[in-house]
């Protein structure tokens, strides 16, 4: 055992005492404690998650649970409806919860009453409300499945074709990952589920009669951490694991878009030697973000972060590594819109072995990947990188121009597929570019015609008023509803209290 000094007054430490204080640290943060006794088995991609997922359905006997941002309409989406519908005929009490947002252009009502007619019960989170015009922007983003309080499931896949590939027309499976929980931390899922399930509208979960807690089934610890909008947890979180880890951290994300203080901590552990690795997609299904994260590249590259591009179709995995003994899994995005505005789902696992085999992953993942690094007028040169004491400087305009320009670019792609690694192009440049062509267009559109701008807000003013106004008068009703009842009950306790007076009157 080896003692920590404090540097303010010389004491020793124990490291157990250490480790109990972080322990603290994490649980206060995630808002999530630490549950031992566990199972955790990782499940990479659909090959492994899905056929899990429908062994786990086809066993249930007393209940499941359901809950996945987008159910598409597809083959495998069928697939699942058909397999919930049966065991719903069954007996089996089947629990669906789907996202307004993740199944608007994906999934057809049709699609839902036919799992209702089925005797599947189906709720949707946070469809849009007249009363709240801008609530349809906080959207149910887990993505978990459990089962008769035996066996869980947490990941980052949804339900559709996309992550299954299309090997006729060569089209790579998306890259995500899962895990399969067994043990007393199932108990906190589950309660995560009947959390959600109660903020929509209908009755609540009550405990199934003749089931019991998990009780220990093996030695793996587990937090359970359950986001909703404003809460943080997993921030919190993420950014006190980027402040402790001591080796290693490596982390993947598929919409990489890090708050300031968040690429601050992956900057100093860089700074303090911390091994930092980001895998990020190179193709995205939200072109948008790929500028966005692009643009945060360059203040942790040099600090030292490494950061890799998955050259597959898409990467959607959202998981973390630390020093070999801690791992995260789930539906939370390294952006402020997964941190601070939706509902999300992690299973964090502090186990060396389950570590050891998210690390083995990572780095079979990173054989298919590019490494991103700066160009040499940053002075930040690649692995095996050519030097050159005088680059040939590179001029616009005329045909000598164009064709060095285009041999670079040449020779950036022969090297990035000999060396998996390519050159940051000026992302920040472009972004910048664009924005600014985008505000000039605008504006003068505006100036224009006034009534473009007009309009939209006098729109927006108006429903959000009478959207106000229509919940103070339902808060008013409610306030009155509880007033009118207290003052009935007021009275009744008055003439209980007279009763009894008078029966006291009348004995001898």
């Amino acid at each position: 055992m080896r003692p920590v000094r404090q540097p303010d007054r010389g004491e020793l430490i124990p490291l157990p005492h250490l480790r109990e204080m972080a322990d603290r640290a994490f649980s206060r943060a995630a808002g999530a404690p630490l549950i031992g006794g566990n199972q955790a088995r990782l499940l990479k991609d659909a090959r492994e998650n899905y056929p899990a997922w429908l062994e786990s359905i086809q066993q249930a006997k007393h209940y499941i649970h359901f809950e996945s941002y987008i159910i598409h309409n597809d083959e495998l989406g069928q697939q699942f409806a058909q397999a919930l519908v049966a065991k719903a005929r069954e007996g089996v009490k089947v629990r669906l919860i789907y996202d307004w947002l993740g199944a608007l252009g994906n999934t057809p009502r049709r699609f839902w009453k036919n799992l209702q007619a089925g005797g599947v019960e189906v709720r949707c989170f946070n469809p849009p409300r007249f009363e709240s015009p801008l609530g349809w922007l906080s959207r149910d983003h887990r993505k978990m499945l459990a089962v008769d309080g035996e066996t869980a499931f947490i990941t980052g896949l949804c339900v559709g074709r996309m992550w299954m590939g299309d090997p006729a027309r060569n089209i790579d499976p998306w890259r995500d990952t899962g895990v399969e929980i067994r043990g007393p931390a199932v108990t906190e899922i589950e309660r995560a589920f009947a959390e959600m399930w109660a903020m929509l509208p209908g009755d609540p979960i009550r405990q199934p009669e003749g089931l019991t807690a998990p009780g220990r089934v093996g030695e793996t610890n587990v937090r359970i951490v359950a986001t909703e909008p404003v809460t943080g947890g997993m921030l919190r979180l993420d950014q006190l694991v980027a402040s402790l880890a001591r080796t290693r951290l490596w982390l993947t994300d598929a919409y990489y878009a890090g708050t300031a203080l968040y690429l601050q901590a992956l900057r100093a552990a860089a700074k303090d030697h911390v091994d930092v690795r980001l895998l990020v997609p190179n193709g995205t299904d939200i072109p948008l973000l790929r500028p966005l994260s692009r643009s945060g590249y360059r203040p942790l590259l040099e600090a030292g972060v490494r950061i890799f591009e998955w050259n597959g179709t898409m990467l959607h995995a959202k998981t973390a590594v630390a020093d070999g003994r801690w791992a995260r899994v789930g539906s939370t995005n390294l952006n402020i819109a997964s941190w601070l505005g939706n509902c999300e789902l992690d299973a964090v696992i502090e186990d060396s072995s389950f570590a050891v085999q998210m690390e083995q992953m990572y780095l079979e993942d990173l054989t298919n990947a590019t490494e991103v690094v700066l160009n040499e007028r940053r002075k930040v040169r690649a692995p095996g990188e050519p030097r050159h004491p005088h680059p040939a400087r590179i001029r616009g305009g005329g045909s000598g121009g164009r064709a060095a320009a285009g041999a670079l670019r040449v020779s950036n792609a022969i090297a990035a597929a000999f060396t998996d690694r390519r050159v940051l192009g000026p992302v920040e440049a472009r972004l910048t570019t664009v924005s600014g062509l985008l505000l000039c267009a605008l504006a003068i559109l505006f100036a224009i015609f006034p009534s473009v701008l007009v309009y939209p807000v006098v729109v927006i003013c108006g429903w959000a008023g009478l959207a106000l106004l229509y919940r103070g008068y339902r808060l008013w009703r409610a306030r009155n509803r509880i007033g009118m009842q207290g003052v009935i009950q007021t009275q009744k306790d008055l003439k209980d209290l007279k009763d009894l007076k008078d029966k006291r009157d009348q004995r001898p």
